[in-house]
């Protein structure tokens, strides 16, 4: 499975950004997916997750009531949309498979998969 994250730039804080994450090798179908990014310095953490099926998500403190985590399966992609953006979401933003599950996982080792990671910018 190769997972390709794209979308991310440069956005001013209070703007917006649609990170896409297209998988090929395989369908997203029954597959969970997440999205996590990394800051300088700091440690990968966890955004946001998608069940399967797209009924179930689950984000991060950090994320909710401005990012959201959707996917079309027919298009074996899923998205981040993130709106009202603020200089401390400036990270690499990236997508990460989980074989056949429904759930909506957090951590790290519960993923399969990994795309290589779109970098985002928020200017102040």
């Amino acid at each position: 499975v190769q997972l390709q994250a794209s979308g991310g730039g440069l956005v001013q804080a209070g703007g917006s950004l649609r990170l896409s994450c297209a998988a090929s090798g395989r369908s997203l179908s029954r597959n969970a997916m997440g999205w996590f990014r990394q800051a300088p310095g700091k440690e990968r953490e966890f955004v946001a997750a998608i069940s399967w099926s797209g009924v179930n998500t689950y984000y991060a403190d950090s994320a909710k009531g401005r990012f959201t985590i959707s996917r079309d399966n027919a298009k074996n992609t899923v998205y981040l949309q993130m709106n009202l953006l603020k200089p401390e979401d400036t990270a690499v933003y990236y997508c990460a498979l989980r074989l056949g599950s429904e759930s909506v996982p957090s951590e790290q080792y519960d993923y399969d998969y990994w795309g290589q990671g779109t970098q985002v910018t928020v200017s102040s």
